[in-house]
């Protein structure tokens, strides 16, 4: 019975149909958050959102039941087992965050879809290397804090006033958002040479720092792929070579059923 719900689980047709269903999901989310569609058709909506709810539950449960401890083993397993536990905690007024928590279920497309598991392996493998970039950011950012706190401070007090409006402040400009006119160029009225301030803290954060971000995701992916690569090929080897024993094997018995009818003809003949 358990590998029978094991292999129903694992069969590509149940799981392109739990990913359509999740895609349909969130568009029925989406589509609850317009007034004028909930007064049309809101119970219908939310019927809808209670079957999905009881049919991700069977299958969770399905899951579960035929895999046993090992469902827990699989860390996309457990994302499951929390996106829809989630989802199953009861909401009202005071706690109408958690109903905004169902739609953390199209989360599940990640689980389903192996390219996006790939890539949420590759970021989960560049977390090392992506702390020490956000350590090196931060030092960036207090440094240029402290800088621009004792020198614009007294007369920017909304922008770098303190530590705190300085680097909210650098960070506005890290993303380029305002920085030239909306910021910068202000400064520059009673402080003509900040710009070559703010241009070396762009060029330290903005091109180089976060440029680093990509650069060790994009290291990962590919260290990924040559990994899961590199297991393809062993496994082919692995295989080739069983076949090619198996050959072998076949082939020294073919071997020796021909020297038996050849001993069996000469003894004949004589």
């Amino acid at each position: 019975m358990k590998q029978q719900i094991n292999r129903f689980v694992d069969h590509s047709f149940f799981q392109k149909s739990i990913m359509v269903l999740i895609i349909i999901n969130a568009i029925i989310l989406g589509l609850e958050t317009s007034p004028t569609i909930t007064r049309a058709i809101g119970q219908e909506l939310k019927l809808f959102d209670q079957a999905v709810i009881i049919i991700f539950c069977i299958e969770l449960a399905l899951r579960i039941y035929a895999k046993g401890l090992r469902f827990f083993h699989d860390p996309w397993g457990i994302f499951d087992f929390i996106v829809v536990g989630i989802t199953l905690v009861p909401s009202n007024e005071s706690l109408s965050v958690l109903r905004a928590l169902r739609v953390l279920r199209v989360f599940r497309l990640v689980s389903t879809i192996p390219r996006l598991r790939r890539i949420v392996t590759a970021l989960l493998h560049a977390v090392p290397g992506v702390g020490a970039i956000i350590v090196l950011l931060l030092l960036v950012f207090y440094v240029f804090s402290v800088i621009t706190t004792d020198i614009f401070g007294q007369n920017f007090p909304d922008w770098f006033g303190t530590l705190g409006n300085s680097m909210f402040t650098l960070f506005q400009i890290m993303t380029l958002e305002s920085w030239s006119m909306g910021i910068v160029r202000p400064v520059m009225e009673i402080y003509p040479w900040a710009s070559i301030l703010f241009v070396i803290f762009i060029i330290l954060s903005s091109f180089t720092v976060l440029n680093l971000f990509i650069a060790i995701i994009i290291d990962s992916l590919q260290t990924l792929n040559e990994s899961r690569k590199n297991n393809e090929f062993d496994q082919k080897r692995v295989s080739e070579s069983h076949v090619t024993e198996k050959l072998r094997t076949e082939l020294k018995q073919v071997r020796l059923e021909i020297e038996e009818l050849k001993h069996l003809i000469i003894n004949q003949s004589r």
